[in-house]
């Protein structure tokens, strides 16, 4: 794993607080954790204080979660540069791309993709582009193998992805629009590309023979039609008839 440092001091603001909402929210995920458990709570008040920061955890977001759970900061630091879906330093604030590098996105094309990101964003990774609305960086397996290449924005997905649809993906996100999430080449979840082949019988899936015992059923005729079969008396065959002697040979 790579060297995960704090974001510099002319980078870090000053404070941080939660906001109202975010810290009822904050105090009721702690009081699901036992009297001196508080701290078990570390990893999703970071999670909420990098949702509140525009994707990045700060140094005195950091403080500010450990004085809530009792914690010395350091032991927030650890958990906060171990974790790598915490951001350590500001990301786009429209969007930050992620894009997977593991082997099977690697071989559909994982590395177009990051050329243009590197094209449209910036030369390298987490950095931001001129405006500070877009940043990217690698990532290893996000998950989405059998839908390769993709990229992660946050906790949406894009799919079967090519250098052209991933151009426009970062130009509405630029725009301040919503990209549609999934794949982008009209399949359905993970299913082939050559369209559904099993399960394509909805009585399969859809419930409507839960409880009717059909299963159960067709099992039991198959047994009472091999049970029938082998008790059927087997047919007497005649026995062979004597082989006649072979015509004595002339000379």
């Amino acid at each position: 794993m790579s060297v995960r440092r704090l974001a510099p001091k002319e980078l870090q603001p000053e404070s941080f607080a939660f906001t109202a909402e975010n810290l009822a929210w904050a105090e009721k995920t702690i009081a699901k954790y036992p009297a001196g458990r508080q701290a078990s709570a570390v990893i999703p008040l970071l999670m909420r204080a990098q949702e509140q920061a525009d994707g990045w955890v700060s140094e005195p977001a950091m403080r500010y979660i450990g004085e809530m759970l009792g914690m010395a900061p350091i032991r927030v630091y650890e958990v906060a540069t171990f974790y790598t879906q915490f951001q350590l330093l500001p990301v786009g604030k429209k969007a930050h791309i992620q894009v997977c590098g593991t082997t099977p996105c690697m071989l559909k094309g994982a590395g177009d993709l990051m050329k243009v990101c590197k094209k449209k964003i910036h030369p390298e990774p987490f950095h931001l582009n001129e405006s500070g609305s877009l940043s990217w960086e690698e990532v290893e397996c996000a998950g989405a193998c059998v839908n390769a290449p993709m990229v992660q924005v946050v906790n949406e997905v894009f799919e079967d992805l090519t250098p052209e649809i991933l151009e426009g993906i970062i130009d509405a996100f630029e725009r301040g629009e919503k990209p549609a999430v999934g794949p982008q080449n009209g399949r359905k979840s993970s299913e082939p590309v050559t369209g559904l082949r099993v399960l394509t019988s909805p009585e399969l899936y859809d419930g409507s023979m839960v409880g009717k015992g059909v299963g159960l059923a067709a099992a039991r005729e198959a047994i009472a039609a091999r049970e029938a079969a082998a008790a059927q008396p087997k047919p007497v065959e005649p026995p062979a008839a004597p082989a006649k002697p072979d015509a004595p040979k002339s000379n």
